[in-house]
């Protein structure tokens, strides 16, 4: 039996929210914290670290995120772990985010001039210091722009996390939209809670963007 959409069901999509964002600060702050270690391995002088990131990053930006949340779903069941939802998409998500950040970082900090690098090397700064006080301050401000701009994209990716049971908004509109078929009122409400979560975000990105391309003009 149909129930007809009101308040209630409202209201269930709508704290449903709190779960996308969560997962996506989550995700990012992990992919933060992998991305860096990615990027300043991919630029590191260690022939065989810059490796193993390279691969890591061609196997997650080169297989769709849906895959990866199936894998580390359904392959810890196939060794004996139990994994909830939750902890499989926030997993998922954050590996993903690491490859995808390690290589816009990897661009950002390569993007720092030559000159740069060369005037800390003559002061007699090893790669540690070198890394900290000269080349990823001025790499920050490169990307800044572009992390905003995944930050959008990974918000909306956490609605792949419905395929696996994981209620955030999708899903919770999923639920919504079975017990009340009104798919064109239900997803419309779904799409207008993303486009709230995502605009400022997307807004500040290009301010960002036009930002520093301003400034690399004067």
């Amino acid at each position: 039996m149909l129930r007809q959409f009101g308040t209630n069901e409202f209201l269930f999509i709508l704290m449903a929210a709190r779960w996308t964002v969560l997962l996506s600060l989550i995700a990012f702050v992990g992919g933060s914290i992998g991305g860096l270690a990615v990027a300043l391995a991919r630029v590191s002088s260690q022939p065989i670290l810059a490796g193993v990131t390279r691969g890591f990053i061609q196997v997650f930006q080169g297989t769709p995120l849906l895959m990866q949340l199936f894998l580390v779903f359904f392959g810890a069941t196939a060794f004996g772990l139990d994994i909830n939802p939750w902890i499989a998409a926030a997993v998922a998500l954050t590996l993903n985010a690491s490859a995808f950040l390690g290589e816009i970082w990897r661009g950002c900090i390569q993007a720092v001039p030559k000159g740069q690098w060369e005037a800390a090397a003559a002061l007699g700064l090893h790669y540690p210091a070198m890394m900290r006080y000269v080349i990823l301050p001025q790499a920050f401000k490169i990307a800044l722009a572009p992390t905003v701009g995944f930050l959008v994209q990974l918000i909306k990716a956490t609605s792949l996390a419905a395929i696996i049971g994981f209620t955030e908004v999708t899903r919770a509109g999923q639920i919504i939209n079975n017990a009340t078929f009104r798919p064109f009122l239900v997803f419309g409400i779904v799409a207008a809670i993303y486009f709230v979560l995502c605009w400022p975000l997307s807004h500040l990105s290009m301010r960002l963007e036009r930002r520093f391309a301003t400034a690399t003009r004067r």
